[in-house]
């Protein structure tokens, strides 16, 4: 007898939103049955699937509906091998309940990603590009980093590496919207349940059964072919493979027993928009003796502020008034806590002048100081930090993606771009899957994602986690070495553009090469 392993958490109540969905065929199955997929769509027409007898499972479901979620969905439905899956989607969010309406007019939420040149080419190659372009973003093309102890600066510029953007800063819902649209104007089987997920249930495989192809949703999943998702408004459903795209306390890798590694960080990043009496092109970022504080440029003159510090002093500045808060951010990005930075060290342009190999010098390259906020435009709202990683992502019929599979700290903006990154391999892989006759939920194929992603993930991991236990000390010696990394950053030419490219999202780590 097979074991079934399965796990409860206590259900909420939520209703079901529902989005017009057909049946899957593979191309062959297609071909053999055109009559009955016809009559099946006019049945279908209403929006509402209506199943008599044996329940039809999905190809895929997706736990997860956020922007990481949406972009897996998004590359599924855009790629040729892909595109006729039928594909659940399983979250209780009003914004896949009722799609916000998004006035260029009202203040940028607080809530937004800066999205690398990678990245970018991904929203592209999906269609989803042209909805971000219709709202407000902004690209950027330099980012200066320095050190409150004014020892230490470096500046950076889409130039050094022959690029124009080094990124463009999206709100989170404007990117979330953008995919939607374009996973609405495609002809995708897709189905929304506005609920969640509480049980799901995997029956290990058993070599001894001959599976038939035409056997039963039922008999599938007894023989390990399906798992099965049981919804707290009392729906359930049959998949080939379950993608956990749902945060970083997500239910599915709970319910699938992956463990995890990581920590909580003693900082709390506080973010919110504030205002310009002139246009922002440049990212900026300081690192203070309690954590960086970033600002971000939004458009029409309004800029995001990332501002990492202890929980304390977060809950302060989350309370006090908004002109104290307005002079503490302008102190934070000005003199507050150290002097400027010089332009250079004593000797040290000519110290590294011969690594900057054929790259022009710009002028600009001098230390800068940020424009004024004049305005606080948005609430302020404050989250902890904190690291976490999946030992695994995969097991059969079970993939994690995103926060799901792993928590960065904010400090270089690289946490949704990591999980675009396994979106779009997630997609790539099923396709090749396809492409050879696989079963899209085999762990074999899984792991391919797997191996691929988490040499990435856990790179950048490191690096992020590096540089924030090198700023949480104020020692000399420290902040010699800290001021000398910026330097060299800043003067070593190779340095520089590997950095950058790492950054943008080429998978190439930044050493000399």
């Amino acid at each position: 007898m097979n074991r079934v392993i399965a796990r409860k958490v206590v259900p909420a109540n939520n209703q079901i939103f529902k989005l017009s969905s057909k049946k899957f065929f593979s191309n062959e199955a297609a071909k053999a049955s055109t009559a009955a997929a016809s009559s099946q769509s006019n049945q279908e027409s209403d929006g509402n699937l209506s199943f008599t007898g044996n329940v039809q499972p999905y190809d895929i479901a997706i736990v997860g509906g956020g922007m990481v979620g949406m972009a897996l969905a998004c590359s599924l439905a855009t790629t040729p091998l892909t595109k006729h899956l039928s594909v659940a989607i399983i979250d209780s969010s009003p914004a896949l309940a009722n799609k916000p309406c998004i006035k260029r007019e009202d203040p940028p939420d607080p809530r937004v990603s800066t999205v690398t040149p990678a990245s970018i080419s991904f929203f592209k190659d999906t269609g989803a590009w042209q909805y971000v372009q219709q709202h407000r973003h902004a690209y950027f093309d330099k980012m200066q980093v320095w050190d409150y102890t004014g020892l230490g600066y470096t500046k950076y510029d889409a130039r050094d590496v022959d690029k124009e953007v080094l990124g463009c800063v999206v709100e989170n819902k404007v990117l979330h919207s953008s995919l939607l649209s374009q996973i609405e104007d495609t002809d995708f089987q897709k189905k929304i349940f506005h609920s969640r997920l509480t049980s799901m249930s995997l029956n290990p495989s058993s070599s001894s059964i001959v599976v038939d192809s035409t056997a039963s949703t039922e008999a599938s999943y007894a023989r390990g072919r399906l798992a099965k998702l049981e919804l707290s408004d009392g729906n359930s459903l049959y998949a080939k493979l379950v993608v956990g795209s749902d945060g970083g306390k997500s239910q599915v890798r709970e319910l699938a027993g992956f463990k995890t590694t990581g920590w909580k960080y003693s900082q709390n990043a506080v973010i919110c928009t504030v205002e310009h009496s002139v246009e922002n092109y440049c990212a900026w970022q300081r690192f203070l003796p309690a954590g960086p504080i970033a600002l971000l440029p939004i458009g029409d003159k309004f800029s995001n502020i990332v501002w990492t510090m202890n929980p304390e002093e977060s809950s302060d500045f989350k309370s006090m008034k908004e002109d104290d808060f307005v002079k503490a951010v302008n102190h934070a990005l000005d003199y507050g806590y150290g002097s400027h930075p010089k332009s250079s060290l004593p000797g040290s342009a000519g110290m590294f002048s011969w690594l900057r190999g054929n790259v022009t010098i710009f002028a600009n390259e001098s230390f800068e100081i940020p424009p004024k906020v004049v305005k606080l435009a948005s609430e302020r709202m404050a989250f902890p930090l904190s690291l976490m990683h999946a030992n695994e992502y995969a097991s059969k019929r079970v993939v994690l993606i995103g926060d799901a599979a792993h928590t960065v700290h904010p400090l270089a903006g690289q946490g949704v771009n990591l999980g675009f990154g396994d979106a779009f391999a997630l997609s790539r892989i099923i396709a090749e899957g396809i492409a050879v006759g696989m079963d899209i939920g085999e762990v074999s194929l899984l792991k391919k994602y797997e191996a691929e992603r988490k040499l990435a993930n856990m790179t950048m991991m490191a690096i992020l986690d590096g540089f924030q236990k090198a700023y949480s000390l104020d020692f000399g010696p420290l902040n010699i070495l800290r001021a000398a990394a910026l330097h060299g950053a800043h003067f070593i030419s190779p340095l520089k553009r590997s950095i950058i490219s790492y950054a943008s999202g080429e998978q190439r780590l930044p050493l000399f090469s």
